[in-house]
């Protein structure tokens, strides 16, 4: 299985910006679907974002369309997700993922593929 690590989370002021990385060890990386989840306080976790294995093709729920911005440098093995506008109701504990799939409608981790431990945004109002 991929191994992921999280880092670039933190505290930051509301219409400021983070950038989080995910760097993946382990099998091969690029040619898996990547992504990211998001699980605030007393919610469940919930998809963010996804990009495909060319980073081509990428997907945001619509809390963040135009706000945040997904990539991945397969060269580097590493997952991106740049934040910006933040809002107070963006935090949660960040999650990267490997291996989603689209699955009615929903963009879920499949059972050959991995997470994170996560890292902490919080976003002051």
């Amino acid at each position: 299985q991929v191994q992921l690590v999280e880092s670039g989370g933190g505290l930051v002021q509301a219409g400021g910006s983070l950038r989080l990385s995910c760097a993946a060890s382990g099998r091969t990386f690029s040619t898996y679907p990547m992504g990211w989840f998001r699980q605030a306080p007393g919610k469940e976790r919930e998809f963010v974002a996804t990009a495909t294995w060319s980073g081509g093709n990428t997907y945001y729920a619509d809390s963040v369309k135009g706000r945040f911005t997904i990539s991945r440098d397969n060269a580097k093995h590493t997952l991106y997700l740049q934040m910006n506008s933040l809002k107070a109701e963006d935090t949660a504990v960040y999650y990267c993922a490997s291996d989603l799939r689209r699955i009615a409608g929903r963009w879920v981790v499949s059972d050959s593929g991995s997470w994170g431990r996560g890292t902490q945004v919080t976003v002051s109002s």
